[in-house]
């Protein structure tokens, strides 16, 4: 058996993590109140700007710290609205057709991403994907600490909850397939026995070339 391993934002997707989190921080009680966590999380923008170049669990956690005191009841009511106006638009033209065909080719689509696994179920289901790996916050009492819950999915640790999966589902790691359009996810793609680099940055181009791996964009419906 195989599994297609799918980066989300980049690869499928032109935004990132810090959109979705804006849209929840905008649809929070009052105006006011929208505006001063709005304002918080942009006095911590240098911070995760730094942590993102050098570290990306840190700039995972200092991201969603911006989250506590949301209650669970209203991220799961804002998550398929966060879909609808934040993903889905940004989908890349092909990249529903990529998952269709792997699909058609039996495997099995995970999505693998930093994303909060309440937004990025609703994509699952929209792509029709299996499963999806993403970040889980902490709640107490139903109000969102501010903190995730462990394993933070970034970087290196993608490629350790990969074969985890693998390992739990009987998927042979040597016959699955793993896409990403970042140089952080080398980690992610080296684990599997057919990487891809989708939509790729400088630096994970250069190395599909060296390696022969398949490299290509999503920005033409196929």
């Amino acid at each position: 058996m195989a599994a297609c391993y799918f980066d989300v934002d980049g690869t499928l997707v032109t935004s990132n993590l810090v959109h979705p989190t804006l849209y929840y921080l905008i649809n929070q009680g009052t105006p006011l109140q929208a505006a001063l966590r709005v304002g918080r999380a942009l006095l911590g923008a240098p911070r995760m700007a730094l942590a993102e170049l050098v570290d990306r669990r840190t700039f995972n956690e200092l991201l969603f710290a911006s989250f506590a005191g949301i209650s669970e009841d209203r991220m799961v009511l804002l998550a398929e609205d966060a879909f609808e106006n934040v993903l889905r638009p940004s989908l890349y033209p092909a990249a529903k057709g990529l998952i269709e065909k792997s699909r058609a080719a039996g495997h099995d689509v995970v999505l693998v991403s930093g994303a909060l696994t309440v937004v990025l179920q609703q994509l699952a289901r929209y792509l029709g994907a299996q499963e999806s790996i993403g970040n889980r916050l902490e709640f107490k009492d139903g109000i969102a600490t501010g903190k995730l819950l462990k394993p933070v999915v970034a970087g290196p640790e993608k490629a350790r909850l990969i074969r985890e999966h693998a390992k739990q589902k009987g998927y042979d790691l040597a016959e699955c397939f793993a896409f990403s359009d970042s140089y952080s996810d080398v980690p992610m793609l080296s684990v599997v026995g057919h990487p891809a680099a989708v939509n790729p940055d400088k630096r994970l181009a250069l190395l599909a070339k060296a390696y022969s791996w398949p490299s290509f964009d999503l920005n033409h419906p196929t």
